[in-house]
């Protein structure tokens, strides 16, 4: 029985096409899912190797590709991005401070535009068995830092130059300063600076990190994106990559709520902006 059907069938993939009134070339069709995948895979290893903490969100809009495939792609060949958060230490002497009488911005305003909203704070980072202190000054609106200052301590001095940092790089003054109650923000000669600039401070409720919330995210990717510090031999070099990371979060890296880098955000709110008061000029003659 296995002989006569045998015999009745086409001896080559040209007569068996033929038989079928197809082409020959579709009986050498091969499934081309792998192929595709393993093309979207070396993409994505392409845009991580600049953005090692880039999830599957950030990468499907790097890629302009959908969110989806790219995390099924990367569960399908186990692509993780570089995750590594340090916890930051607590202080023992801020433990139960009373709360100051002061507004707290971050309970009742949400900026529809830059400099209105600027957040403060700093982090530490170890190196060579020593600390050094990075402090930040955060637009709310663009989440762009604005303000930065690097120091061996964490004093007044330390959130202060960050703070004229910002000043200086800005044409404009915040309404609001918002940080939490560390006594570097709590000091006389910050809060008088701040004044002396007529903008209101604000500060988070004690015990309450949400509240300050943008920073403190900001922080926990910045140090992921820094990497390892103990790859660089001495302190000049850590502090340039320091440096770099930061143009680097304004300037190129995508922002998950922003869709895009903090620079080009501003940029492209202020041509809207620009627009639109255009058409007011226009409609006004």
């Amino acid at each position: 029985m296995i002989n006569v059907i045998a015999t009745a069938l086409p001896h080559t993939k040209k007569m068996l096409a033929s038989e079928l009134g197809v082409s020959r070339s579709s009986l050498y069709y091969k499934p081309k899912r792998k192929l595709i995948d393993e093309e979207v895979k070396a993409q994505i290893e392409s845009v991580m190797t600049q953005n090692k903490s880039y999830g599957h969100k950030r990468i499907a809009i790097a890629l302009h590709l959908n969110k989806k495939r790219i995390l099924r792609v990367m569960k399908k060949y186990g692509i993780k991005p570089y995750r590594r958060r340090p916890q930051r230490p607590r202080k023992p002497e801020d433990e139960g401070k009373p709360a100051i009488q002061i507004i707290n911005v971050s309970k009742i305003l949400c900026p529809i535009a830059p400099n209105i909203v600027w957040v403060s704070d700093f982090t530490y980072i170890k190196f060579q068995g020593k600390f050094i202190y990075l402090a930040t000054i955060m637009d709310l609106f663009t989440r762009e830092i604005v303000g930065w200052n690097i120091s061996r301590f964490h004093n007044t001095q330390l959130v202060l130059g960050a703070l004229e940092d910002a000043f200086s790089r800005s044409t404009r003054r915040p309404l609001y300063l918002h940080s939490d109650q560390g006594s570097e923000y709590d000091s006389q000669k910050y809060q008088a600076v701040a004044a002396s600039a007529g903008i209101i401070y604000s500060m988070s409720d004690k015990g309450s990190p949400w509240q300050n919330g943008f920073q403190e995210s900001f922080y926990s990717e910045f140090k992921v994106d820094l990497g390892r510090v103990d790859r660089y031999d001495t302190l000049g070099e850590l502090i340039e990559a320091i440096h770099l990371q930061l143009h680097y979060y304004n300037k190129q890296r995508i922002h998950s709520s922003l869709k895009m880098a903090p620079i080009q955000f501003k940029q492209k709110f202020a041509a809207r902006l620009q627009m639109t008061d255009n058409v007011s000029k226009e409609k006004g003659t």
